[in-house]
């Protein structure tokens, strides 16, 4: 029976067990090596506030908010997109 993607849809290799994280959204629990990681910062304070801030010297922290999703809720929130079965094979820049 012939893969629909070569590297079963993993980044693995021959490392055996990578552990599993949950999904962000649905709380799916998925391979950590097949999961998609978005992170983002979060702002804790309102941008014009924080430009006044800047102006005086200050220091405002916006820590690392990391995310794990499913393929499914990847594909939902536009993290990725459906490809064909040339560009699947295809590596580098996938958005």
């Amino acid at each position: 029976m012939p893969l629909k993607r070569a590297s079963r849809g993993r980044t693995k290799g021959g490392k055996g067990s990578s552990g599993v994280v949950q999904c962000t959204n649905c709380g799916q629990t998925v391979p950590k090596d097949k999961a998609k990681k978005v992170t983002s910062k979060l702002n804790l304070v309102e941008h014009t506030l924080a430009k006044e801030l800047r102006a005086q010297g200050a220091y405002i922290a916006s820590p690392t908010v990391l995310k794990w999703y499913c393929i499914s809720c990847a594909i939902h929130f536009k993290i990725l997109k459906i490809r064909s079965a040339d560009n699947r094979r295809k590596r580098g820049k996938l958005r």
